[in-house]
């Protein structure tokens, strides 16, 4: 028990510091204001993916209030939040997936996409838009349209990215009864 406490926090940690460096570096504008296309959410599928969804919901959670305050603001708790329910939902597909084992196929990849999208549009196109609403009354249309175009770019990059990642992952991993006795 110990010990699956001290993977868990330290996956947290790293995930975290990830999530922040390539937020700060690789953040790149759109047409919409305060909307980007960010690298960091295939780092947090994979995450996800290798340690489920608590890890992945605190990554996203811990990560994204660090990057909005680093960038001289305080967090905005509805997009945090909404990046912490991102990982928890994608974290759940840790248990149809064996990508520790060595393997991600097609069937895998489908998927690891369907549910990113799903998550994506959880994210999003609900969470993040209504408790804008809710908590800084915010114009509907802007949050909206701000959220439609964060969870499509979101969308694309983990299922570009992510996807390439987990391949990656898997294919360093020992593959189940893939050693034979000589």
């Amino acid at each position: 028990m110990e010990n699956n406490s001290i993977k868990t926090v330290v996956a947290t940690g790293i995930g975290a510091a990830l999530f922040v460096v390539i937020g700060l570096w690789v953040s790149i504008p759109t047409p919409v204001p305060n909307t980007y296309i960010q690298l960091q959410y295939a780092v947090q599928s994979l995450f996800a993916v290798v340690f489920g969804p608590i890890v992945s919901a605190l990554v996203g959670f811990v990560g994204h209030a660090f990057i909005d305050a680093l960038r001289g603001g305080s967090p905005w708790w509805s997009w945090v939040l909404a990046s912490g329910v991102f990982g928890l939902v994608l974290g759940f597909v840790k248990t149809r997936l064996r990508v520790a084992e060595g393997i991600f196929t097609s069937k895998d990849i489908l998927i690891f996409n369907l549910v990113q999208i799903v998550a994506n549009v959880l994210a999003w196109c609900v969470i993040a838009p209504v408790l804008d609403i809710v908590i800084y009354s915010e114009p509907v249309n802007k949050v909206f349209t701000q959220g439609a175009v964060a969870g499509i770019a979101n969308s694309i990059t983990v299922a570009i990215a992510g996807t390439i990642l987990l391949a990656v992952y898997a294919k360093g991993q020992t593959q189940t009864n893939s050693l034979s006795k000589d």
